[in-house]
């Protein structure tokens, strides 16, 4: 079984306190994170939060899964592009995030778009992220650039 690990610490409260990340790889080493990058500074320069790790996490994954799928197929990408961002809304009960969109550009060789999109659909389905975030609409767009 592999292993991946990540860290938060949080001092303070919910609205004014501030966190640091983690991670085992250390790509993210004392990361900000709070509730003013989460909610009121959308640029980002605030630190970052979880559904942006999230969007980064599943845009990573897909790409990699589809990279998979096309070279298994005989179509070795030459630049796969992969953007995912994730749709939140406030509820009664609080944040939720209602679904994420998958977009990926792909230059790939002699590749027609009916077997792009077949494969680029299998990689959706099969990243592992996809299938942990099974619970959230996930939608795709796919399309084959020169």
């Amino acid at each position: 079984m592999l292993t991946r690990k990540s860290t938060a610490t949080w001092r303070g409260n919910g609205l004014e306190g501030k966190g640091t990340l983690d991670t085992q790889s250390g790509a993210l080493h004392g990361q900000p994170y709070s509730f003013q990058a989460r909610f009121v500074s959308e640029d980002g320069k605030a630190g970052t939060n979880p559904e942006e790790l999230i969007a980064a996490a599943h845009a990573g994954c897909f790409t990699m899964a589809l990279s998979f799928q096309l070279t298994g197929a005989g179509h070795v990408p030459t630049e796969l592009a992969t953007s995912a961002t994730v749709f939140m809304e406030k509820g009664e009960s609080g944040w939720s995030i209602k679904s994420i969109a998958l977009s990926v550009d792909g230059k790939v060789p002699g590749i027609g778009d009916e077997r792009f999109q077949e494969l680029a659909l299998a990689a959706k389905k099969g990243c592992p992220v996809s299938r942990a975030l099974a619970a959230t609409e996930i939608t795709l767009a796919a399309r084959l650039v020169s």
